[in-house]
């Protein structure tokens, strides 16, 4: 298609860097909802005399909102477009997260917490896919990968607002909440600021508005660069220019049909592997760290420098999936985070499971990266949005039973058994990536998932 390959050659430069920070910071107060919570318990508690049940419960909550929102960001993504889900989902966010805030109670508290879960999940599962859709096959991989890297700052901000907000300011578990709710600041921006796809607008028979998008972002590319545009190079993978409307049912039968469902086994496998090990080993290394003897400020402070560790975790696998194949990134920060898992299961002193924490940290958020640039490439464009949502889902199943599962096993396996589970989970997803996974760099989205097919393709096999 000449007016994708027209899109594909453009270098980057300012228009693209303006739309990595826009999903940025959407990812930066995903990341940075997430991780609050885990300093808002004790608040929590004292607030209502809670039981540790009920703060699981609440611990539950995001993870359990994100999985539904991932799976209807994605259907959605796929009907009605990327920018509108994007940003819808971006508004339900802030509104309940602000209702968190001002919570009169328990129930009203987690019922809001679940939402805007939902909301962030929604926004985080989007993101990428759409964002994908802009970036030449050539710098795919680190583009996304430096998108996924966002969600650092987030976590960072998280640990400063718990160390230095909620124990400081009256209510201060309130305000960090109004806090995470800020990025509804952000729609007005992005309604001016942001295109929809135009792969998005291809597969869908909306030339004239696809062929706007891409002649304006060549006018802006050729400003910020002050150089002639590369010629456009010929291909013959074409996205489907008809395509199926996308439903639960009829997007699971395609991604699992004989065609995709070794790619899906994969993705899914690895999102699974990846989310499990991340929230265990996140919703249980305060305790952790408080059971070997650190008062709870303190543990909040180790926290700090786990967490400090997620940002060159991320920008440095984004850096190397553009010199190796992104799955053979993802392999190798996954073989990281296992040895990373195992080393830390053999620490007693507080310092020494700090570092080896701090390492885990860099290798598990590395291969998030890899993840989020190889989910988008391995799913038709008439589908992608709703491939990664459903992936990204599955991955949260993970994340809703790591801290129970751990938690449960901590009692029988102890500290040394809890991280050598989480060994045995990442080795598993290095063998699974390695022998099974797709190559994709350098390859274009039509190229890797088209491969020139006629429309009626992507019909007959959703029938």
């Amino acid at each position: 298609m000449t007016l994708l390959a027209r899109l594909d050659r453009l270098p980057l430069s300012r228009p693209h860097y303006k739309l990595l920070l826009i999903g940025g910071l959407g990812y930066t107060f995903d990341g940075m909802d997430s991780a609050v919570v885990a300093f808002l318990l004790p608040s929590a508690k004292a607030a209502w005399g809670l039981d540790n049940g009920q703060l699981g419960l609440i611990g539950s909550a995001t993870p359990f909102g994100f999985l539904f929102g991932a799976i209807a960001a994605g259907l959605l993504g796929d009907r009605i477009g990327r920018k509108k889900v994007m940003m819808y989902a971006l508004a339900f966010y802030a509104v309940f997260s602000v209702l968190a805030a001002f919570s009169p109670d328990y129930e009203v508290f987690l019922g809001a917490r679940v939402l805007a879960g939902a909301g962030a999940g929604a926004e985080s599962a989007i993101i990428a896919p759409f964002l994908s859709e802009f970036v030449p096959a050539k710098r795919r991989g680190w583009f996304v990968g430096a998108l996924a890297g966002f969600f650092s700052f987030g976590f960072v901000a998280a640990a400063l607002i718990g160390r230095f907000v909620v124990p400081t300011v009256p209510e201060g578990w309130r305000v960090a909440q109004l806090i995470t709710a800020l990025p509804i600041v952000m729609l007005l921006w992005w309604r001016r600021s942001l295109p929809e796809s135009p792969r998005f607008l291809v597969a869908n028979g909306r030339h004239a508005e696809a062929e706007k998008i891409v002649a304006k972002l060549e006018r802006d590319v050729e400003k910020a660069t002050r150089r002639a545009l590369p010629a456009v190079a010929e291909t013959d993978a074409q996205p489907a220019t008809e395509t199926p409307k996308v439903n639960l049912l009829s997007a699971l039968k395609f991604l699992w049909s004989p065609a995709m469902a070794r790619r899906t086994a994969v993705i899914w496998t690895v999102w699974f592997v990846i989310t499990f090990s991340y929230y265990g080993f996140f919703s249980w290394i305060p305790t952790l760290l408080v059971e070997r003897g650190i008062t709870v400020t303190k543990s909040f402070e180790f926290s700090i420098i786990i967490y400090l560790a997620q940002i060159p975790g991320y920008f440095s696998a984004a850096w190397l999936s553009e010199r190796l194949d992104r799955k053979h990134t993802i392999a190798l920060y996954l073989a990281g985070s296992a040895v990373s898992a195992f080393w830390l299961s053999q620490m007693d002193a507080p310092w020494s499971i700090t570092l080896a924490g701090a390492v885990l940290s860099f290798f598990l958020n590395g291969t998030y990266a890899g993840v989020y640039s190889y989910t988008p490439e391995v799913f038709p464009t008439w589908i992608r949005a709703s491939g990664t949502g459903l992936s990204s889902a599955f991955g949260r199943v993970g994340s809703i039973l790591a801290p129970t599962i751990i938690g449960l096993s901590a009692a029988s396996l102890g500290f040394a058994g809890v991280f050598g589970l989480t060994t045995a989970v990442l080795a598993a997803g290095v063998v699974c990536v390695v022998v099974f996974g797709l190559s994709t760099a350098g390859r274009s989205l039509e190229e890797l998932t088209e491969h020139g097919a006629p429309v009626k393709t992507a019909k007959e096999m959703t029938k």
